[in-house]
């Protein structure tokens, strides 16, 4: 089985969509095509194809640091920011556990510090934070989320130069 990070493409709208509906079923992180599209065109989208099927996807974007995208709209403005908003990384639930997810985060990072992006951010949900913590991120439990990124959701965020290499 071959997997390719590569950029997201017209043609894969419609499985990144299914996946972020499958993954966050249930709960109020599902965002729909609109408002995914948006923050894709207002940054950086990646898929993660596995002999051509659409496995996971990372999305992310400029964003001021210690603030993050409203779950409940589309982004209305593109923002001009040192920091990249790692707003979602998912993978399919039948291949996590496999690293596919540290090297999605790591390929995002590298491309990040590629465009001159000093920061990553990102918030932390669903019991991810000491995945991200084991990936160079630290949280601020201080920070305000909106509501939609649920209860135990945490803002994160890591120095470029902090984030591990991919090995």
């Amino acid at each position: 089985m071959t997997h390719l990070v590569r950029g997201v493409t017209e043609a894969d709208w419609p499985e990144v969509v299914a996946l972020e509906a499958e993954v966050y079923a249930d709960t109020s992180l599902t965002e729909g095509e609109t408002a995914l599209r948006s923050r894709a065109a207002a940054g950086t989208c990646f898929v993660l194809d596995l002999d051509g099927r659409i496995a996971g996807y990372a999305l992310a974007l400029p964003y001021p640091r210690f603030s993050c995208p409203d779950l409940t709209r589309p982004e209305q403005t593109a923002h001009r920011s040192s920091n990249l908003h790692l707003h979602d990384l998912v993978v399919t639930a039948p291949l996590r556990r496999r690293g596919l997810g540290t090297r999605m985060a790591r390929h995002v990072s590298g491309v990040a510090r590629a465009r001159g992006f000093a920061t990553m951010s990102l918030v932390a949900v669903a019991g991810k934070e000491s995945f991200w913590r084991a990936n160079g991120y630290r949280t601020h439990h201080g920070t305000r989320l909106p509501a939609g990124y649920g209860s135990g959701a945490v803002y994160m965020s890591a120095r470029l130069a902090a984030v591990r290499e991919a090995s």
